[in-house]
C-alpha cells in the first residue's frame, strides 16, 4: 500500500485552521489531511485530500493515520484555550500537553519512516508571559521571548511546556542512545497575541473581547466588555497570521536561531477598539464591565511583544496593522456577514 503525501493539520475546525485551509488549497504543492474533534463544514473539507473525525489523545487513530498517509509536515492547531481551560484544567492539560506529545511522538515516527525531518509547526501565545502587575507591564514595554516566562492561566503553562517539548526533540531527543535516529522532529514555535478574524465567531480565549466587540455590534446587540478600557495587549489580523504559519513553515532551517519566536502586529487599548468599533456601527451599545479575574489575567500578559527575532531570521512583516486591519479586512467582511 502506497501512503498519500499530506499536511497533517489537527484542531482544523478552528479559527486559524479554516484560514490555513484556505491558504493552502491555492497552493499545488500540499495536499491537506485535516483532523478535528467534530466534522469540517463541507466547504472546508472539500478543499482537503481527507478529513478525519477523531482525537489527538486517541493513539490508536495516530497509529492508523501513519499507516495510511505520509505526513510531511504537521500543524498542530487542536488546543483547549485560556478561559475553558481555567475552569477544567486537568482536562487541558490532557489535550493541549499530553495531546502534542502524542503527536511529536507521532511525528519522530514519520520522520524515521521518510528519512528526512519532519516540520513541526506550533502555534503558541502570549499566555506564556505572566508580568507581575500592571506597572511592571508598563515599564516591561516590548517583551522579548526569554522574558517573563511565569504564566498564571493553565493555557500559558500548557503552551510554555510544548515549547520545551518541542525543544527538546528537535535538539536533545533520546540524546544518551546508542541507535539515535539520524532524523528528527524540526519543530518551529509561533506566539502569537490575540487573532482578530472576520469569518469565525470567538470560542473562549482570553483576548476575545476585541472581536467579540465587532461582532455583536454588526449584529445589533449590546456588548459588555469584560476588559477595563486602558487594557493593552498585542492583536493580529487572521491573515497576518496565517501569513506567518506559512512563511515559518518555508524558511530554510539553517536560517532559523531558535525554536520559538514573537510575532506581533498592533497593540491597541480595549478603548481604542471600542471607539474604531463605533466609528463603523455608531448605534452600537458597548459598555465596560469589568470581569476582575479575567482582567488579571490580561495583566499578565505584555502590553507588545519584540518580534525582530523573527523579522531578522525569516522575514516576518505584518500587513495589517491596527487601521488596515479594521477598516479593509475586519468591518466589511463582519458587516457582510450579517447583512440583512
Amino acid at each position: 500500500m502506497i501512503r498519500k503525501p499530506v499536511l497533517l493539520i489537527s484542531g482544523a475546525g478552528g479559527e486559524i485552521g479554516h484560514g490555513l485551509i484556505e491558504r493552502l488549497a491555492g497552493e499545488e504543492n500540499y495536499s491537506v489531511l485535516a483532523l478535528d474533534l467534530r466534522p469540517l463544514e463541507p466547504n472546508m473539507a472539500s478543499r482537503c485530500a481527507d478529513t478525519i473525525v477523531g482525537s489527538i489523545l486517541d493513539t490508536n487513530l495516530l497509529e492508523r493515520i501513519a499507516s495510511e498517509y505520509e505526513i510531511v509536515g504537521i500543524f498542530h492547531l487542536a488546543a483547549m484555550l485560556s478561559t475553558r481551560g481555567e475552569f477544567i484544567p486537568e482536562t487541558a492539560h490532557d489535550i493541549n500537553v499530553q495531546g502534542t506529545l502524542n503527536l511529536l511522538k507521532f511525528a519522530v515516527g514519520e520522520a524515521r519512516n521518510a528519512g528526512t525531518n519532519v516540520k513541526f509547526i506550533f502555534p503558541s501565545s502570549i499566555a506564556v508571559y505572566g508580568l507581575p502587575n500592571v506597572e511592571e507591564k508598563e515599564r516591561a514595554g516590548s517583551v522579548r521571548e526569554e522574558e517573563f516566562l511565569m504564566p498564571t492561566t493553565m493555557y500559558g503553562v500548557n503552551k510554555l511546556a510544548c515549547e520545551h517539548l518541542g525543544r527538546y526533540y528537535t535538539h536533545h531527543y533520546r540524546q544518551l542512545a546508542a541507535d539515535r535516529d539520524s532524523f528528527h522532529v524540526d519543530f518551529r514555535a509561533l506566539r502569537f497575541p490575540g487573532l482578530i478574524s472576520a469569518f469565525t465567531v470567538p470560542s473562549g480565549g482570553t483576548s476575545d473581547y476585541a472581536p467579540e466587540m465587532l461582532h455583536a455590534a454588526a449584529k445589533g446587540e449590546p456588548y459588555p466588555c469584560f476588559a477595563r478600557p486602558d487594557t493593552r495587549i498585542p492583536f493580529m489580523a487572521m491573515p497576518d497570521a496565517i501569513d506567518a504559519l506559512m512563511r515559518l513553515f518555508n524558511a530554510p532551517a539553517e536560517d532559523l536561531t531558535s525554536t520559538v519566536y514573537n510575532v506581533g502586529s498592533f497593540s491597541p487599548s480595549a478603548e481604542q477598539v471600542r471607539r474604531k468599533t463605533l466609528e463603523a456601527f455608531p448605534d452600537a451599545d458597548i459598555t465596560f464591565e469589568n470581569d476582575l479575574k479575567r482582567q488579571g489575567i490580561l495583566d499578565a500578559w505584555p502590553a507588545d511583544v519584540d518580534d525582530s527575532r523573527a523579522r531578522a531570521d525569516w522575514g516576518w512583516s505584518p500587513a495589517y496593522g491596527f487601521e488596515r486591519a479594521f477598516d479593509d479586512y475586519l468591518i466589511p467582511n463582519i458587516r457582510r456577514r450579517y447583512a440583512g
